[in-house]
């Protein structure tokens, strides 16, 4: 009972995180990643800065918050990168028939890493915009009672494409591309006003 009495608000959750990461991924991103960064950092630090006094333990404190924004960033800029390299691997499989050489694999991940962080804000744009708009065709159809949707929203998502097979699932697959594809233009539009990009 508990479950069900759930999915609506996640679902309305996923919907509106789903809309917020496909059309306004990007210029979010960064700003948020520091910002829980930084708090992340302000209530970590006083744990190890307990035998500290008056300004000593508040410039401790801001100086782990500024720690852990950059941590955050530097996640940021690994996760890229991992994201350029399952890419590249994947193409490389694509690319070889049966399974391709243990140095061609680490050639190409290493390369499609460089590639993604020298592109980092494209990646992030089609990244945020594709992941946005599964999530929220995944709200959508748990707010009209679609089995597989509300099954996501208890954390299964097993039966929702790409993790099966297309057949059936095109209506879903067409949405999720239109929608990706949509948000990757809005926030590339978005993206040219913003001054100093990385």
């Amino acid at each position: 009972m508990e479950s069900v009495s759930l999915q609506f608000p996640v679902a309305v959750i996923l919907l509106g995180g789903g809309l917020v990461a496909g059309f306004a991924g990007y210029p979010l991103l960064r700003p948020l990643l520091a910002l829980y960064g930084f708090i992340g950092g302000v209530i970590v630090t006083p744990t190890f800065a307990e035998q500290l006094d008056g300004w000593w333990f508040i410039a401790a404190t801001l100086a782990g918050g500024l720690a852990g924004a950059a941590v955050a960033l530097a996640v940021y800029l690994a996760t890229v990168a991992l994201l350029g390299a399952g890419v590249a691997a994947f193409l490389v499989h694509l690319a070889i028939e049966g399974d391709p050489e243990v140095w061609l694999l680490v050639v190409g991940c290493v390369l499609g890493a460089l590639l993604a962080l020298i592109v980092r804000r494209y990646v992030v744009i089609i990244a945020t915009a594709f992941a946005g708009g599964w999530t929220t065709l995944v709200g959508g159809l748990a707010l009209s009672r679609d089995q597989a949707a509300m099954a996501a929203t208890a954390g299964d998502v097993s039966g929702l494409f790409p993790l099966v097979p297309l057949a059936g699932h095109e209506a879903f697959a067409t949405g999720w591309l239109v929608l990706g594809l949509l948000g990757s233009v809005v926030q590339l539009l978005a993206s040219r006003r913003v001054t100093g990009d990385e």
